[in-house]
């Protein structure tokens, strides 16, 4: 937790259930990365490649992914409430629309409950 892995190339890392609250991953490479079931609340993902990542019920109460890029990742039953999305680029992303019944999208891209 709380690690600072800015600008790491991560990508293809098996990081599946991982402890990484509010760890600093800004501009880091994720790309392919296995993140399920990681809890990445309140980390600092922005400018993060995250293309192909999966996020599969992954905890990320208060992330900051602005301007990452998640094209093709893969969010189904992440836990976004808080997370901050914007300017990320969400093309392709798997996530069910039931994820995000009980909060809305607010200020370009921020999810709020």
């Amino acid at each position: 937790t709380y690690a600072d892995l800015s600008g790491s190339d991560l990508s293809g890392a098996d990081l599946s259930g991982a402890y990484l609250i509010g760890s600093n991953l800004k501009g880091s490479n994720l790309l392919r990365a296995d993140l399920s079931g990681a809890d990445l609340s309140g980390a600092n993902l922005t400018l993060a490649n995250l293309t192909g990542v999966n996020l599969t019920s992954s905890n990320m109460y208060g992330t900051d992914l602005t301007g990452a890029n998640l094209t093709a990742a893969n969010l189904t039953e992440a836990y976004l409430y808080g997370a901050n999305l914007t300017g990320a680029n969400l093309t392709g992303v798997m996530i069910k629309p039931t994820q995000l019944t009980c909060c809305s999208v607010f200020n370009d891209g921020v999810i709020s409950p």
